[in-house]
């Protein structure tokens, strides 16, 4: 039967506005974020925590969305993975006046709320000429010892050309007394890199043990800038931070070898042209000319902004700061039930499939079941994806003692993980040292799909194990994303998952030479959707399906948990699916081009996004299929690069206590939320959830909090869960509760005189 994927006659796919722009629809995911911060509900830190993630978020974006888009408005293209006909320069128009909207209700929410309710607990950032006599000399020994060595005043004048200002990197800028600065002047200027390997928070003695005061690296180096110009007067004008273009683009045809192609484009991607500038204080005209001709921007890629610039580096508060409650309560995951016995992991998943809900659920399952497997003579090989890995990663080490136990260790390492390629190339080259098989996937395809697969020998025949996560293998985000793992000794998926590692690790058959018809390569493939292969085309036959069930039965009902949702194709199945009646609920954390309840093609579609305390990050896709209640879980999200250009999977829940557990406990909770939930209107707007007065308040991750903490086992601290040895050693799970403190550690420095000596002492 051939299916016909085109719009009905009254909502033409060429019409724009059915569809929303990607990159103002994640402009508006990071006004979620600021949401967070600017609530009164949100704990005080918590609300300086979202600030900063708000700050992190918009600097990726411009570096990588805002560079791409630039580029393209230079060469004169428009924008080809959005579904909307948006001109270039205008999404570019309309990011800037949606910026600078957000970023001055962030910096209102800084200076007006956070800092001013911090400070009436006793927490405060000054300015040197508060500060008293003693700590202003206890400051000026800390210059001198530790701060004015690592400096380097960078003049600009006709003997010295003008500095290369670093990506991220702030500047404190000076300018000559002398200099007026007018139009018709040529401004003497310098820079001082404010040094990232210093902490930007000093923090002072107080006479008071309650009080914590703190300055700002760049004051205390302004205050002594006549000690770095020698015989020039000068004076601190302003400060500067630049982002530079990241989104490189390999040259496919000419890659020869992937690994040296990547650092390459990684170390020049830093010296690109500049994207975005922030500056603080008033500049004078001449020096806004200067920096627009020696950067090579416009007006339109300055940022005016308050101090003090970068806001992230204000986060050494969140764990200076003694105060709990001005965090959100502290939680420790759980281990699931089926892990309260004497039995180990595989004879666990050999009984029945496990999944595993972080971080509710607790990431050392996944750690343990590596573990095991690197030590259990009885395995011969472990092959894993990895697409970003924490910095200290038990998930590494459980790897290399696997090679250096003799097992066959494959790892497929991403190298084209954006913002973690160092991370990756460091991490691929140990894992080679112990003798590990690492792969590093295909030149125009990213190797995005969540996999483990454990070979073990058992009674005279192999058994493989599996495990697959619609997240990443990364001990540290596992506390912070949600995300859904499968432990499963199924055969069927076990046989694909093998031929899907063949696929990787040996020739391309994908894109390259050696590129076999898609139909040869399925046939091999009994029960996961592989992109780039069928994950679209298998997501179009269920809302197809779906289609098909409600016109015949009235029962047409989906319901999708992601990240994102841009795929054109798909998007314009919903509508037609919307407009058969088939009822439509979407959870969408970040993008959304899809417009819900429009008159006659979208009015069965809703859409909400959550974002709360932990980063929504699982994929789960649900059809009703006519009662059959298909389940699937994925890697991917619903866009052209996830369908299109990496390797993605999509594998289904056949266990039916999981299948229930997903549907009920999963999405129906998320669905349900009426707190922390936002609806997506027509018009593209995000609006809080409407609540009836006597509707009981749900906030889905408090609730998921509150089913783990009912369900699952009491464990000891993650962190020290997931490090296994000193368990391992006795042969035992760390299952034990311990009671544990807030680790104490900061990224500020402390200056405190010694009492004996009267010099700086650091902690």
């Amino acid at each position: 039967m051939t299916v016909d994927h085109t719009l009905p006659k009254n909502a033409p796919s060429q019409l724009p506005e059915i569809y929303l722009n990607k990159e103002l629809s994640w402009l508006e995911f990071n006004a979620r974020v600021l949401d967070e911060a600017l609530s009164t509900s949100t704990p005080l830190l918590e609300r300086l925590k979202f600030l900063s993630i708000f700050t992190s978020n918009l600097d990726e974006f411009f570096m990588v969305r805002v560079a791409g888009l630039k580029k393209m408005s230079q060469e004169g293209l428009r924008l080809s993975d959005s579904p909307d006909s948006m001109e270039t320069t205008s999404v570019l128009a309309n990011i800037r006046q949606r910026t600078v909207e957000l970023q001055e209700k962030q910096y209102r929410c800084l200076l007006d709320h956070v800092l001013p309710e911090l400070a009436d607990l006793g927490i405060r950032i000054l300015r040197l000429e508060d500060l008293s006599i003693r700590q202003k000399t206890v400051l000026d020994a800390y210059f001198e010892s530790d701060v004015s060595p690592v400096l380097t005043p960078l003049a600009f004048d006709p003997a010295h050309p003008f500095p290369f200002l670093s990506n991220q990197s702030l500047y404190l800028t000076v300018r000559t007394l002398e200099d007026s600065a007018s139009d018709d002047d040529l401004p003497g200027l310098g820079f001082v890199e404010i040094p990232p390997i210093l902490p930007r928070l000093i923090r002072l003695q107080t006479e008071n043990p309650g009080e914590m005061q703190f300055v700002l690296l760049e004051d205390l180096i302004a205050h002594h800038l006549r000690s770095l110009f020698f015989g020039v007067e000068v004076t601190a004008a302003f400060t500067i931070r630049v982002l530079r273009n990241l989104d490189y683009n390999l040259l496919e045809n000419k890659v020869v070898d992937l690994l040296k192609s990547v650092q390459k484009e990684v170390a020049e991607a830093e010296h690109q042209e500049v994207v975005r500038v922030e500056i603080d204080g008033d500049v004078p005209q001449a020096i806004l000319s200067l920096l627009r001709e020696r950067l090579n921007i416009t007006d339109a890629d300055i940022y005016k902004l308050p101090k003090p610039l970068y806001i992230s580096a204000l986060m050494p508060l969140y764990s200076a700061v003694p105060y709990e409650e001005l965090r959100d309560p502290p939680f420790n995951p759980r281990l699931p039930p089926a892990l309260a016995t004497s039995e180990d992991m595989f004879s666990v998943i050999a009984k029945k499939d496990l999944l595993v809900h972080h971080p509710y659920e607790s990431f050392y399952a996944v750690t343990e079941f590596l573990h095991l497997a690197a030590q259990d003579p009885h395995v011969l090989a472990i092959k894993q994806t990895l697409y970003r890995t924490a910095g200290d990663s038990p998930i590494i080490d459980a790897l290399i003692t696997a090679a250096e136990n003799g097992k066959q260790v494959t790892a497929v390492v991403e190298l084209k993980a954006r913002f973690d390629e160092r991370n990756n190339i460091i991490w691929a080259r140990r894992l080679e040292r112990a003798g590990a098989n690492v792969v590093f996937g295909f030149v125009g395809l990213k190797t995005h799909c969540k996999a483990t697969l454990v070979v073990r020998k058992e009674k005279q025949k192999l058994v493989r194990y599996v495990h697959l996560s619609t997240g990443n293998y990364n001990s540290t985000t596992a506390k912070l994303y949600t995300d859904l793992g499968l432990f499963t000794a199924n055969e069927a998926i076990g046989r694909d998952i093998a031929t899907i590692f063949n696929l990787i690790t040996g020739f391309d058959v994908l894109t390259g030479a050696h590129k076999l018809p898609e139909e040869v390569i399925l046939q091999k493939i009994e029960k996961l959707a592989l992109s780039p292969l069928n994950m679209r085309k298998m997501i179009l036959q269920l809302i197809d399906q779906e289609i098909a069930s409600q016109r015949a039965k009235g029962s047409g009902f989906i319901v999708i948990k992601m990240n994102a949702l841009v795929d054109k194709d798909i998007i314009d199945a919903l509508y037609r699916a919307s407009q058969a009646g088939v009822k439509i609920q979407l959870i969408v954390r970040g993008i959304c081009c899809l417009k819900p309840g429009l008159p006659g093609i979208s009015e069965n579609i809703e859409v909400i996004s959550i974002v709360d305390r932990f980063l929504e990050h699982s994929r789960v896709y649900y059809f009703h299929a006519g009662g059959e209640h298909k389940v699937y879980l994925a890697s991917a999200d619903w866009m052209p690069r996830n369908m299109d250009r990496r390797i993605e999977i999509a594998f289904p829940i056949e266990n039916l206590e999981i299948k229930a557990r997903l549907i009920s406990e999963v999405l129906q909770t998320a669905w349900s939320d009426n707190v922390k939930a936002r609806v997506l209107t027509a018009e593209g707007k995000y609006v809080p959830r409407p609540v009836a007065p006597d509707e009981p308040l749900i906030r889905s991750q408090l609730k998921f909090i509150e089913i783990a903490r009912k369900g699952g086992i009491q464990s000891i601290p993650y962190d020290i869960a997931i490090r296994h040895n000193p368990m391992r050693q006795q042969g035992k799970r760390p299952i034990a509760r311990r009671r544990s403190k807030r680790p104490e550690k900061s990224n500020t420095v402390s200056i405190v005189p010694s009492a004996n000596t009267g010099k700086d002492e650091k902690s």
